[in-house]
């Protein structure tokens, strides 16, 4: 499961949850870069729940639109992630370490406040 919603002219919410697949993958993306249209200094709060990696085939899509993605990404200065596996949460604030120009913060799932006042302080 992959649902972007625009909650907000310069914020996306995001829930992901299960294993993508190729098709899944590409849909994700396309939701996502259609959603993100417009953005700019953008703020993003991702729910993952029931967390499994995606397929080989959904990661060959992903790498595939690398530079594309990058080019979303730059939209957004702030991502809050909402987790219960702590290693995930680790994983997405060192990747806010190593993208330019994005914040990222983890939060437990029960801690649903304190990363909106994150995002919007």
């Amino acid at each position: 499961m992959f649902n972007v919603t625009k909650v907000a002219d310069n914020r996306l919410d995001i829930e992901f949850g299960g294993k993508l697949d190729a098709d899944e993958m590409k849909l994700a993306l396309d939701e996502l870069s259609s959603k993100a249209q417009g953005i700019e200094q953008g703020l993003m709060l991702y729910r993952i729940e029931d967390f499994a990696l995606p397929t080989l085939s959904a990661l060959a899509v992903e790498f595939a639109r690398i530079p594309e993605m990058f080019k979303v990404i730059r939209q957004f200065n702030r991502a809050a992630v909402l987790c219960d596996k702590q290693w995930v949460q680790t994983i997405s604030e060192l990747e806010g370490k190593l993208i330019p120009g994005l914040s990222i913060k983890a939060f437990d799932m029960d801690q649903a406040d304190q990363a909106e006042q994150w995002l919007n302080s």
